[in-house]
């Protein structure tokens, strides 16, 4: 399935490819497609050059690990446990030059996820990321220490027949991509809400 969606000015072939499936295929992802993805992440840019993103991932070869994550959804994300791996990004809060509060810290682990996204794509991957998960309960049976804060989950596998989705989910897999057009995002000078 190509997911693609009408757009108004060329970008690159690897952003206008990235989507996020809830359907995956029961073929594996390895160590060494993982190792790439968050080589991928390290290469990102950050404040003072922190790069406070962490990962903690698994794939399915690894049963018990894969499960600890997979533990972690929410009940309408359960679809996610079928992908190859999952992963929980994680921001580094405070800095370490003089440790004072780092508040752009999750909008740096967002850049080195975008890099993950970019590398997924070009592999033939697809990550489906999920705000759905207990970030609290990560925390505990994760092992993350103070000073760092889960941010975000993600499904890293190859793409899998919609049919297998429940109602409504097999709806939403099949439907376009849609984005806000640009004139609401972007506006010259000053805000202008349109």
């Amino acid at each position: 399935m190509s997911a693609t969606t009408e757009k108004s000015i060329a970008t690159h072939t690897l952003i206008e490819s990235r989507w996020s499936p809830r359907a995956f295929s029961n073929e594996p992802v390895s160590e060494e497609q993982m190792e790439a993805l968050f080589e991928a992440a390290r290469w990102a840019p950050s404040a003072m050059n922190e790069q406070p993103w962490r990962f903690v991932y698994a794939t399915k070869e690894d049963k018990a690990a894969f499960e600890k994550l997979g533990a972690l959804l929410v009940e309408g994300n359960s679809w996610a446990k079928h992908a190859g791996a999952l992963f929980v990004s994680i921001a580094k809060t405070s800095y370490d030059y003089d440790g004072s509060q780092n508040k752009h810290a999750w909008h740096d682990v967002g850049l080195a996820t975008g890099n993950l996204l970019l590398q997924a794509t070009e592999m033939g991957l697809h990550v489906h990321l999920m705000g759905g998960f207990d970030a609290a309960r990560a925390k505990q049976a994760l092992g993350i220490p103070e000073g760092f804060e889960a941010v975000a989950m993600g499904a890293v596998g190859y793409v899998g027949d919609p049919e297998s989705l429940p109602e409504p989910l097999k709806a939403r897999e099949q439907a376009p991509r849609q984005r806000q057009p640009l004139s609401k995002l972007a506006f010259k000078g000053e805000w202008k809400q349109r």
